[in-house]
């Protein structure tokens, strides 16, 4: 999975991570993504606020669903969501024609 392979080659633990941004074109697909990456590193509990989401308020906003995430963390508008110096956060997409993409940021 290429998450994991971003987080390897940051040498960065999947414990370390403090938020996942994913691309939200389905939420069920998104989730299936978050419980698979921790499926490979043998952890069944995923941390309850790991994941924003915002697709059931604002819908697939196709390239602009990371960033958009990012503002919203940012200028804390996610109930239940924070970000602050020195977290990790994962950015990942999956699109049409298959791209898949990931990254990982530590928060200056």
């Amino acid at each position: 999975m290429v998450v994991k392979e971003a987080l390897e080659k940051a040498k960065i633990e999947l414990e370390q991570i403090d938020k996942v941004l994913i691309h939200q074109a389905n939420a069920k697909m998104d989730d299936a993504i978050l419980t698979g990456l921790f499926k490979l590193y043998n952890k069944k509990e995923i941390p309850k606020h790991i994941m924003p989401m915002t697709i059931a308020e604002l819908g697939n906003s196709s390239v602009a669903t990371i960033p958009t995430l990012l503002s919203l963390l940012l200028d804390n508008q996610l109930t239940d969501q924070k970000v602050t110096n020195g977290n990790i956060l994962v950015f990942a997409s999956v699109g049409a024609g298959m791209n898949i993409n990931s990254l990982v940021y530590k928060m200056p």
